[in-house]
């Protein structure tokens, strides 16, 4: 499967202009052939309100955005990757475990539980992603180590990728070692295939 573009999202805190995103965004521009990708907001922020779409609002938004997304470079939604930043990721993997198509998902530090709360764990979809999955993450992430992500990503039925990085939760100035790793996964044989022209 051919992979068309990436739909991308921010994190809780965050807006779809996040420095991470944007380098991201930057980065997917500049292969050959460029990776189209669309940022996007999430219903809370676009409203002005600061407290998180609960799940099943964020992914019909999900659906709703992906689709338009597609129609307008003259693709499908399973030719789409879909991900984000923490928060966005997770509502990303959400909905691609509720069934919307997708390519593939590009997860950014992935919030495997709120900071020293293990036992709260936000996993419970993790064996209905049977597509290509990439995580990257920082080496001390309080939102879950990497020992912690590699048990749970084991449940992922689709290939997995980790990429860990020095860093927390933010990866602060990490940026373009993130987009690296989103680029060279794309470009790669872990991720579905690109048509070239």
């Amino acid at each position: 499967m051919n992979v068309s573009g990436l739909l991308l999202t921010p994190g809780a805190g965050a807006s779809s202009d996040h420095h991470t995103l944007v380098t991201v965004d930057q980065e997917l521009s500049a292969l050959d052939p460029p990776v189209p990708v669309r940022r996007v907001d999430f219903p809370y922020r676009l409203a002005g309100k600061r407290m998180p779409d609960r799940p099943p609002v964020a992914v019909a938004h999900l659906r709703a955005v992906a689709a338009k997304f597609a129609e307008e470079i003259g693709t499908t939604t399973d030719r789409l990757l879909l991900g984000g930043r923490s928060y966005g990721g997770r509502m990303c993997s959400m909905a691609v475990a509720e069934g919307l198509p997708a390519a593939g998902l590009v997860l950014l530090s992935y919030p495997l539980h709120p900071p020293g709360r293990p036992d709260r764990l936000r996993v419970e979809h993790f064996g209905d992603l049977d597509v290509p999955v990439l995580f990257v993450s920082g080496d001390r992430d309080p939102f879950g180590t990497p020992e912690e992500l590699a048990e749970h990503a084991a449940a992922i039925p689709g290939r997995v990728t980790r990429v860990t990085l020095p860093g927390a939760h933010d990866l602060r100035g990490r940026d373009a070692e993130v987009a690296a790793a989103v680029a060279d996964w794309i470009t790669s044989r872990e991720a579905p295939g690109r048509s070239r022209g």
